[in-house]
């Protein structure tokens, strides 16, 4: 089926393009038998992989020669081509899978900002807005990329999702600009790495909720969700249920976490939606009703307000206009954004074709302008020629004025020129003498910073040698100080030893003068008890220094 296949082209391409192993465009058979033989089991296809080895002749194929085996062998046969929207959309949804067990090697790693689902949904949204193309480097190589307008979508509404301000983010206008390159898949997980705000509490969680609300939106196709009233069948009473929306099927749950449905309404062309009318008595009701008509069943809805009435009146009325379609909303939606932006792209080709062609024509108009200015030159300079043969001396002043002003406009322009060139020469040279200045000022500069340092390493030399002058004075003062203290010590024993010899020399002079008292008593100046006394005193000093020189003779004599 040509739907399915333009549908899960994207995705194909990523299992392709992870099986690569030179990058080189081309990925062996034995490869592509496995993804084959995969995707028609899928379609309820067998032994179809086995038509690979009889397909061309070379042991490689490229992506556009994959395509068209699977176009021919594998989407051509096994399904009609009126499979409805919600079947076509489970052979999507699984041959998405395939393809992602496929190439999700690549993509998937310790992400501390997405859950491995979270970026298999981005894969499958990338995948429904992205575009396949040719690389213009090489012709064999295909290449998927999301335009940067639909990269600016899926940022605004995570950014919205998430409760931040995307109007006054400036982070992202770049994607606005025509200059802007498209993206890989791998280069939209990067954008969509919200650093500035991943410190968020929850973040992880709350980013994850926003593309799973996204991937509802765009891939499970939900046009709208929220709550309704619904008047049951046997008590008539409106009950409150959480209704969502999809082209093909209206479906209710008790509560919007609920994953068991309480029921679904199944849409098809036949439907009609109609807004009940007010009440005859002129009472204002709490429901404003509205019902869903499909020849004999009848389902009567409600909401509180008459403007949530209105929408759910719009929106059903538009999955009913696509419940027959092969594609559904969000994918119309998405190709309508590119039939849009390519007829953008052919209007400005045609509007850059047409500027060249007006380009093109004044270029041929300029020349043709010359050529008629040349010929009414030569025009008037032939009919100078035949005046100048009626009246010779005339053209020979016409001539030579001529001549005159054609020298002095060059001249003119000579001296223009000279001034001209004066002017800059002048510039230069007061732009060269501004720099010599500065060159002069920063040598001047420079040689200042060299005399400090030299200065600053001088006084430090000299500082140093002072210091080692006085580490060399201290050592000397401490020796001096210690034989000093030495001398000191020998000093106070010398004259302790002298102190006891007095001491002795007085306890002597005692004893002999009292053996002089004993011997004479009645003497009272002899001479020979004078002499003998004097004898005596004479070994006593009458000061301290003779004393410490008697001290040092007599120790020296010991």
């Amino acid at each position: 089926m040509a739907t399915l296949l333009k549908n899960v082209t994207n995705s194909i391409w990523h299992a392709f393009n992870a099986l690569q192993q030179d990058r080189d465009g081309f990925v062996s058979k034995s490869k592509l038998k496995v993804l084959t033989a995969n995707v028609a089991t899928l379609l309820d296809l067998y032994g179809v992989e086995r038509g690979l080895d009889h397909f061309r002749s070379t042991a490689t194929l490229n992506f556009e020669h994959y395509r068209y085996y699977l176009a021919q062998e594998v989407f051509a046969g096994g399904l009609s081509n009126d499979l409805p929207l919600a079947a076509l959309r489970n052979y999507e949804t699984k041959i998405d899978e395939v393809c992602w067990l496929v190439c999700r090697r690549n993509y998937v790693t310790n992400d501390e900002c997405y859950t491995e689902e979270a970026i298999y949904r981005l894969f499958r949204i990338f995948c429904l807005v992205a575009d396949l193309s040719v690389d213009s480097a090489d012709p064999d190589n295909y290449t998927v990329k999301i335009h940067p307008l639909e990269a600016l979508i899926i940022v605004k509404h995570l950014l919205n999702a998430l409760g931040f301000n995307y109007e006054g983010d400036g982070r992202y206008d770049h994607l606005r600009r025509s200059t802007c390159e498209a993206f890989e898949f791998g280069e939209l997980l990067e954008l969509l790495r919200f650093k500035q705000h991943d410190k968020v509490n929850d973040y992880r969680e709350s980013i994850c909720e926003a593309i799973g609300d996204m991937y509802q939106t765009l891939i499970e196709d939900v046009i709208k969700k929220g709550c309704l009233y619904r008047r049951g069948y046997v008590l008539p009473t409106f009950r409150e249920y959480f209704f969502v929306l999809r082209p093909c099927e209206l479906s209710y749950y008790k509560h919007p976490a609920d994953r068991d449905v309480c029921g679904t309404i199944v849409l098809d062309s036949r439907f009609m939606v109609k807004p009940s009318q007010p009440s005859s008595s002129g009472r204002h009701e709490r429901v404003q009703r509205f019902t869903l008509v499909s020849g004999d069943r009848t389902y009567e809805l409600g909401t509180l307000d008459h403007k949530t009435r209105l929408q759910w009146i719009a929106a059903l009325q538009l999955a009913i206009t696509y419940s027959t379609g092969r594609d559904g909303f969000q994918r119309d939606t998405v190709n309508r954004r590119r039939q849009a932006r390519e007829l953008e792209q052919r209007r400005r080709l045609e509007e850059e074709l047409v500027r060249s062609q007006h380009l093109r024509r004044l270029e041929e108009t300029h020349v043709q302008l010359e050529r008629e200015k040349q010929a009414r030159l030569a025009a008037e300079s032939q009919a100078r020629q035949y005046e100048a043969v009626a009246r010779e001396d005339s053209r020979r002043v016409a001539e030579l004025e001529d001549v005159k002003l054609c020298l002095e406009k060059m001249l003119e322009d000579e001296t223009q020129a000279k001034r001209d060139e004066e002017i800059v020469r002048a510039l230069q040279a007061r732009v060269l003498a501004e720099e010599w200045e500065k060159r002069e000022e920063l040598e001047q500069l420079q040689a200042e910073q060299k005399s400090l340092l030299e200065q600053e390493r001088q006084k430090r030399m000299e500082f140093e040698g002072r210091q080692q002058q006085n580490e060399a004075k201290l050592h000397e003062a401490q020796a001096m100080l210690r034989q000093l203290e030495e001398e000191r010590k020998r000093l106070d024993r010398e004259l302790k030893l002298a102190r006891q010899k007095i001491q002795l020399s007085e306890d002597n002079k005692g004893i002999v003068e009292a053996k002089l008292q004993a011997m004479s008593p009645s003497y009272r100046g002899g001479s020979a008890g004078e002499f003998i006394i004097r004898r005596t005193q004479s070994f006593v000093a009458a000061d301290r220094p003779v004393l410490v020189a008697g001290t040092r003779a007599s120790s020296r004599f010991s």
